[in-house]
């Protein structure tokens, strides 16, 4: 019972450093992106920019803190692994951001939602049971 606990305590953990980490992230992420999409370029173009900037960060944080203690040490698979993680989400937040801006006609704004709400809780679960799983 005390073995379920702990597994427990240390998923809390991880996912409330996760969020912590994502929080500052979505931010980076989302300042960049606007001010590229509102003021510079196409919306779709802003996504790239701002996910490299955010995905740079990203990885030594999580490796470092989210994820610290779980699994297996850093190696170039787990880099793979992390990256192509990162690269669905990329996909996610180009295709809400497509879809909202583009068919949708909706303000440069509007895919910064589900780019905070959906694509983290999607890059959470893809790390934890992949990447530093």
């Amino acid at each position: 019972m005390a073995t379920g606990l702990n597994v427990s305590n240390e998923t809390f953990g991880q996912l409330v450093r996760f969020a912590l980490v994502g929080f500052f992230l979505a931010g980076v992420y989302s300042a960049i992106y606007w001010y590229l999409a509102t003021f510079v370029m196409a919306p779709v173009l802003a996504v790239v920019f701002a996910f490299l900037v955010a995905v740079s960060i990203g990885f030594v944080l999580h490796s470092r803190w989210s994820f610290r203690g779980h699994g297996k040490r850093e190696d170039r698979r787990m880099k793979v692994k992390f990256f192509a993680v990162q690269g669905a989400g990329f996909l996610l937040n180009e295709l809400f951001t497509w879809v909202l801006t583009g068919p949708m006609h909706g303000p440069t704004w509007w895919p910064l939602v589900p780019a905070i709400f959906i694509t983290p809780l999607a890059t959470y679960a893809l790390n934890r049971q992949w990447v530093f799983g």
